[in-house]
């Protein structure tokens, strides 16, 4: 262990952990749902509602708000050397329609934890210390997911993000603007020298190991699609079943296979079916059309790319091989390809050495998720710190994760934030604060 984290964590200040569960709370009270979790999906009333909140946090906590193009949040507690570039950490507040409370909020809201430390035991960083909100994590609503740090990090184009719809035609620039988070600033000119992203892990492997940290290195790789199959419309009752031209059957054994293709690649390998549309969408008509995406992931370019291969191959083998009438056609695009990810070691060594110092359980692992830290991966040195929820279960409105836990997520936070920032000699913290 270095002595820069030695010290990052012997200055580091108590973290509030009950503070920190009450922030929490209050923010999974805006779109609350009946079975506990909470709805706050991008762009819409609700997620101005969260985001005007943690407006008024970190405002009360002393911060500067910016707001770029595509909404996304910086909040700066400045620092001694304002020249020097932050060290930011954050992560999201939309949810899934059917979503947590901590999923992308404890990410916020522990950097919002951190600030109200530093201001509590009135240290000042060499560098300044930011919060980021991004925009549109989840993709739920718009897809893909990450849109707003992806935009930030020059992986997607502004105009195309603007023009995205959701189901119902609405697009994500005008939301922007509507819910009045369409900022000034220009996304991706605003400098950031670190970024650290505080997660539930959303798996099963701490709570396992009776871990409290996970030490993340990089994510897998995830590729999107958008498939869409189109036979023919006919009556349910007098079409002959060898005469049908079923876009649903077809759909369905494609999804099947695509989980086949998974399986061939595990254990890593992971594929998914999560939305489908059928049209006509009537229990009297065989159906016409169908709409559905497909998310294959892996840690390995090589093993994703096969995965790729394997799901077009099996989309145009079953389109050719079904229908009576002479098959069915098909479109497959890509919506989204991301890469296998590896975290700057400096900042997983800093997570990692966070963790030693202040004597907490953890182990180095790969996320299985998309996070908003691999696309910033790309454009400044990042890492994340992973703590357990309850039996691995996200993206789900039982989802759930102690309060100790959390507090203890954000004491690593603070003390790998401040290895990064520095802190300022005790005869400067004066001058600073005048």
């Amino acid at each position: 262990m270095t002595d820069l984290a030695v010290e990052a964590a012997a200055r580091a200040p108590a973290i509030d952990g009950e503070r920190l569960w009450r922030s929490l709370m209050e923010m999974a009270r805006i779109g609350a749902t009946d079975k506990g979790g909470c709805c706050r999906l991008a762009l819409t009333d609700l997620d101005r509602q969260g985001r005007d909140l943690f407006r008024r946090w970190v405002e009360a906590a002393g911060c500067t708000v910016e707001i770029d193009s595509m909404g996304n949040i910086f909040a700066r507690r400045p620092g001694r050397d304002p020249a020097r570039p932050p060290v930011a950490t954050g992560s999201h507040l939309d949810t899934q329609p059917t979503g947590g409370k901590f999923d992308g909020v404890y990410g916020v809201l522990a950097g919002l934890e951190v600030v109200r430390a530093l201001n509590d035991a009135d240290i000042v960083t060499e560098a300044p210390v930011e919060i980021v909100v991004w925009t549109n994590e989840e993709g739920s609503r718009f897809a893909p997911s990450m849109i707003g740090s992806g935009v930030f990090a020059g992986v997607f184009d502004e105009a195309k993000a603007y023009a995205t719809l959701d189901l119902d035609g609405l697009s994500l620039g005008d939301e922007l603007a509507r819910i009045g988070y369409r900022g000034a600033a220009r996304c991706g000119d605003h400098e950031i020298g670190a970024f650290f992203e505080a997660h539930i892990e959303q798996g099963p492997i701490l709570e396992a190991e009776a871990r409290t940290i996970g030490v993340v290195e990089g994510a897998q790789g995830m590729n999107w699609y958008d498939v869409e199959i189109t036979g023919a419309e006919s009556h349910a009752g007098t079409t002959p079943m060898n005469r049908r031209r079923d876009a649903f059957l077809a759909a369905a054994r494609v999804a099947d296979r695509v989980v086949a293709i998974a399986a061939d690649h595990g254990p890593a390998g992971v594929a998914t079916v999560g939305q489908v549309q059928v049209f006509p969408n009537s229990r009297n008509t065989v159906p016409g059309r169908v709409a559905f995406s497909v998310d294959l992931r892996h840690p390995e370019a090589e093993a994703l790319a096969a995965m790729d291969a394997a799901m077009r191959a099996a989309v145009a083998d079953i389109c050719a091989a079904d229908g009576g009438g002479g098959g069915l056609t098909f479109r497959i695009e890509r919506i989204s390809a991301e890469a296998p990810i590896r975290f700057d070691p400096d900042c997983v060594g800093a997570v990692e050495r966070a963790a030693a110092a202040h004597g907490l359980s953890h182990r180095r692992m790969v996320s299985g998720a998309g996070h908003d830290a691999c696309f910033i991966a790309g454009v400044a040195p990042t890492g994340m710190i992973f703590v357990p929820c309850a039996d691995g279960i996200s993206h789900n409105e039982v989802e759930s994760a102690t309060a100790e836990d959390l507090g203890a997520g954000a004491r690593v936070l603070l003390s790998a934030m401040l290895e990064r920032a520095g802190i300022a000699d005790a005869g400067q913290n004066g001058d600073d604060a005048s």
